[in-house]
């Protein structure tokens, strides 16, 4: 008899857990495709302040690179070029350079590569935080697309070119 209202009680006792369980919607995780992009303060090249929220209302490609990785370099030429020619339209396209060196040495990047979107850098460790409420920057680059009301639409794991990226680009502008 001890044994059959033993089973009972845990029967009862999955079945509770079960059903406040399956009835919680979990929320996305952070810098995963649908949930809300990070916000963030960080400076550009000449030492100014720039923020997530002054890129509102944008669609914004939010590169998380490095000058010392190939597959970065290779995406610059198009980027460029992707810059040029939507930015009238809302596009906006925000480098963040990691593990690259003081803002100088990355200014002087910049300035060979004649990179024309907005290059952002920042403490080492501010950096980190950033890249892991993005979901963990496993390999450079990696690129966000995001829409024009903040919510993560997009995220490429290494090198693509124009036409890839424009293909869901368009989506947004």
């Amino acid at each position: 008899m001890k044994n059959r209202y033993f089973l009972l009680l845990v029967a009862l006792t999955v079945m509770i857990f079960l059903s406040l369980a399956c009835g919680q919607k979990k929320a996305e995780p952070t810098g995963s495709i649908g949930s809300k992009a990070a916000e963030f303060s960080l400076i550009n090249l000449v030492g100014e302040e720039v923020t997530f929220n002054q890129f509102k209302g944008k669609v914004i490609m939010l590169n998380f690179w490095a000058s010392w990785c190939g597959p970065c370099k290779a995406e610059i030429p198009d980027f460029i070029k992707m810059y040029d020619k939507y930015q009238k339209d809302g596009l906006e396209i925000v480098g963040i350079a990691l593990s690259s060196g003081s803002a100088e040495s990355i200014k002087q990047f910049v300035d060979k590569w004649n990179i024309n979107y907005p290059i952002l850098t920042g403490d080492e460790k501010y950096l980190q935080d950033l890249a892991n409420k993005y979901g963990g920057i496993r390999g450079v680059p990696t690129t966000f697309l995001i829409d024009r009301k903040g919510n993560i639409q997009q995220k490429w794991v290494g090198a693509r070119t124009e036409k890839v990226f424009m293909a869901e680009v368009q989506k947004y502008l």
